[in-house]
C-alpha cells in the first residue's frame, strides 16, 4: 500500500499534458550554456514532431530526430516530448527511461524547475509501474530522494503566493518521499523505507495509508519489530482520514497481532483493554514513546514461571509496572485449590455466585469480613448450599480484577473442591413394621 497509489494513476496524464506548454525553444537561440547551436534543419525537425498530435506518428518523428541528431542541443526539449507521449499511452517504463535521459543532461542543459518536473513524473510513473525488480527500485529510490532535495531548493516564482507555493512543495515532497519508501521496501532496505515514510508523516501525520504501511514495513523486518508495528497500525486505525470500514479492518488485524505477540492469549478482556489503550495513546503522537510497551510472550512466560495465586494478589495490590506485568501474565489462567472464606452465597439458575475473602492463614480466616473474590461456580448445583463463614477451596479461571481501593478478583468456570461441598444427609430410616402376632383360634 502506498500513499501515492490513490492519486498517481489519475494525475499523470494531466501533468504530462501540462508540461507541453513549459518547454519550447526559441528559433536561432543557443540551447546550451557552452554555446552549442542547433541548425534550422534540427529546429524544423523538432517543430514537426512537436506539432504532430498522433502519438504513434510523433514517436516516429522523435525516433528519426534522435537517430539523425544524437547529440543535438535540442534534446532537452525532445526528451520531455518522449515522456509526455509515453505517459498518455501509460507506458510508464518509457516515461522513466526518458525522464532519466532528461535528468542525465545535467545542470548545464536543464534548469531546476524542469528537472523537478522530470523527477516528479518519474516518481509517479514508478508507482504506476508496480515493478518489483530491486534494481529498478534502487534507481527509483535514488531519483525520488534527489527530487525531494531539489524541491527544497526551488525558488518561489515571482508573484506566486507564499502559502500556495509552500503547499505545492509539500504535495511534491509527499510524492517523492512515499515513492522512496515504496522503492526501499522493494529493495528490503527497511530502515530507509521507514525514514522515507516518516518524512511523509512529518507533513501529514494523520495519513491513514502511510501509518499502516509503516506498520507493515516493521512487520517485514527480521525479526519483526512488533512493538513499533503495533504502534503504527494503531495510528492507522485511529486516523481521522480512515473510513469506518478501514478502521474496523485494521483494528481487527491489530487485535490478532497483539494476541499473537503475547502467545495467543485467551483473555479477551485483557486484549481489548490493551488494544483500547494502544489506540488512545497512538492517536496522540507519530512516534512510540520509549516508556510504552506491550509484554511479549517471552516476558509473560518468565513471569508465570514461579507464579501462585498468593503472589498474584500481592503483585496486583502493589500496582505499577509489576501489577501490569503480573496481570498480563495471569489473566485467563486457571488456578487450582484457591483458598478462601465464604462471605456471601447467591444461587442462580445455571450457576452459583460466591463472594469470598482470599485467606492464607488461620489468623486471616478469623478476621476476614470483606470479600475480595467474586467466584462464578458452574456445573455444581450443590454449591448453592454452601454457607457463610465456611472455608472453601476452588479451581477457577481468573478473568478480570478491580484494583484498589475496591480490590476484587473475578473468577469464572469455577469448581469447588469436593471436600468443601455440603454432604447430602442420608434419608431417615423408616421404622420397622411389626407384624401382628397371630392368635391361635379359640377352641
Amino acid at each position: 500500500m502506498n500513499v501515492t497509489s490513490r492519486v498517481a494513476r489519475t494525475v499523470i496524464i494531466a501533468l504530462l499534458t501540462l508540461l507541453c506548454i513549459t518547454l519550447t525553444p526559441v528559433r536561432g537561440q543557443d540551447a546550451a550554456a557552452g554555446g552549442q547551436k542547433y541548425t534550422m534543419a534540427e529546429y524544423n525537425a523538432y517543430k514537426a514532431a512537436d506539432a504532430e498530435k498522433n502519438p504513434a506518428a510523433q514517436l516516429k518523428l522523435l525516433d528519426d530526430f534522435v537517430a539523425k541528431y544524437p547529440n543535438s542541443a535540442l534534446l532537452n526539449y525532445v526528451y520531455p516530448m518522449y515522456y509526455r507521449n509515453y505517459g498518455t499511452q501509460r507506458n510508464f517504463q518509457k516515461v522513466i527511461e526518458y525522464a532519466d535521459k532528461y535528468i542525465a543532461l545535467g545542470d548545464a542543459q536543464t534548469n531546476a524547475n524542469d528537472r523537478n518536473q522530470a523527477y516528479y513524473l518519474r516518481a509517479i510513473a514508478y508507482i504506476n509501474l508496480s515493478n518489483t525488480d530491486p534494481a529498478v527500485a534502487k534507481s527509483a529510490y535514488t531519483a525520488a530522494m534527489d527530487g525531494a532535495k531539489l524541491v527544497e531548493t526551488l525558488p518561489k516564482p515571482e508573484g506566486f503566493d507564499d502559502a500556495k507555493f509552500a503547499d505545492e512543495k509539500k504535495k511534491e515532497l509527499i510524492i517523492f518521499d512515499s515513492t522512496a519508501g515504496n522503492a526501499a521496501t522493494v529493495e528490503k532496505d527497511y530502515p530507509s523505507a521507514i525514514a522515507a515514510y516518516k518524512a511523509v508523516l512529518a507533513i501529514t501525520p494523520d495519513e491513514f495509508i502511510t501509518n499502516y504501511t509503516i506498520g507493515k514495513v516493521y512487520m517485514s523486518m527480521t525479526p519483526p519489530a512488533l512493538a513499533d508495528a503495533q504502534w503504527y497500525f494503531a495510528r492507522a486505525a485511529s486516523s481521522k482520514t480512515a473510513n469506518e470500514a478501514q478502521s474496523k479492518q485494521v483494528k481487527a488485524y491489530l487485535r490478532k497481532v497483539i494476541a499473537n505477540y503475547q502467545g495467543g492469549t485467551v483473555c479477551d478482556v485483557l486484549t481489548d483493554a490493551e488494544l483500547n489503550e494502544l489506540l488512545q495513546l497512538a492517536s496522540t503522537t507519530p512516534d512510540r514513546p520509549a516508556s510504552y510497551k506491550l509484554y511479549s510472550s517471552a516476558d509473560l512466560t518468565a513471569a508465570q514461571k514461579d507464579m501462585t495465586i498468593a503472589s498474584v494478589v500481592v503483585d496486583l495490590k502493589a500496582g505499577g509496572d509489576k501489577a501490569k506485568l503480573t496481570w498480563t501474565a495471569s489473566c485467563g489462567l486457571e488456578f487450582p485449590d484457591v483458598p478462601g472464606k465464604i462471605i456471601e452465597v447467591t444461587p442462580g439458575a445455571d450457576s452459583t455466585q460466591l463472594k469470598v475473602a482470599f485467606v492464607t492463614s488461620d489468623a486471616e480466616f478469623e478476621t476476614a469480613t470483606t470479600p475480595n473474590m467474586d467466584v462464578k461456580v458452574v456445573g455444581q448445583p450443590e454449591a448453592a448450599k454452601l454457607e457463610k463463614d465456611n472455608p472453601v477451596h476452588f479451581t477457577g479461571t481468573l478473568m478480570s480484577y478491580d484494583p484498589d481501593p475496591a480490590f476484587m478478583l473475578h473468577w469464572d468456570k469455577a469448581k469447588v473442591n469436593d471436600e468443601d461441598l455440603p454432604k447430602e444427609k442420608g434419608a431417615p430410616k423408616k421404622p420397622a413394621v411389626k407384624k401382628p402376632v397371630a392368635k391361635k383360634p379359640s377352641s
